[in-house]
């Protein structure tokens, strides 16, 4: 096996069951994507829409990809025809806008809603208030091209492991709230994608479902222009 396979493969040892592993390739090059591919894995992760689109256009297409960035309302329609599920939805204006590419290309959409769960106030995300706003409304369930799979959030970029637990903790929270108030009975909204390479093991631990890794994977980030 290849060294990306290699790593993947020790990443996925060390999770339960029933969380699945996100490839972050953003910035990574075809031929490490298709590396990775060929290990066996094909759950992978963009946060450019122009990027993801490219590359989708140059690899085997049973990949499942991820849109896991801030998506600008007009850049959805690049990801619409063939994006699984795309993790940042943190806006109304944001949700109908992928409805309304998702029924151009005759497509149900997957979606997690993002939340604002670390102490930095750069990151993206709603409160839980924003978010019951939005699922109370009467157009929310005008929405047939999307569907809420679950939740999504990042939690501070910080060594103290137990504010990282606690924010993990509170998304599991907000998860379990959600549920229970607007999704109870739907099998589909089952996702708490929450985790990166320096703190996977504390959001398995915490309830995630899908972890982001690529560092841990693909080397540092190398950054380029959009």
């Amino acid at each position: 096996m290849s060294i990306i396979g290699d790593k993947i493969a020790s990443i996925k040892g060390q999770l339960p069951d029933n969380v699945r592993l996100v490839a972050v390739s953003k910035t990574k090059p075809i031929e490490m994507i298709q590396e990775a591919y060929e290990s066996g894995h094909k759950i992978f992760g963009e946060n450019k829409a122009l990027e993801l689109r490219d590359k989708y256009e140059a690899l085997p297409k049973d990949i499942h990809w991820h849109f896991i960035g801030h998506l600008q309302t007009n850049k959805v329609k690049y990801i619409a025809p063939f994006v699984k599920l795309i993790h940042a939805v943190d806006s109304f204006k944001l949700l109908k806008e992928i409805n309304k590419q998702a029924a151009k290309n005759d497509r149900i959409i997957s979606c997690l809603l993002q939340f604002h769960i670390a102490s930095e106030e750069t990151k993206f995300g709603m409160n839980p208030k924003e978010a019951y706003d939005l699922l109370n409304k009467p157009e929310f369930k005008e929405l047939k091209n999307i569907k809420i799979t679950g939740v999504m959030g990042m939690a501070s970029n910080t060594f103290d492991t137990d504010l990282v637990r606690q924010e993990f903790a509170y998304l599991r929270e907000i998860f379990q709230n959600i549920r229970f108030d607007f999704f109870l009975g739907n099998i589909f909204f089952r996702e708490i994608s929450m985790g990166m390479s320096g703190d996977f093991m504390i959001a398995a631990q915490e309830g995630s479902t899908l972890v982001r890794i690529g560092s841990s994977i693909f080397g540092e980030r190398s950054y380029s222009k959009d």
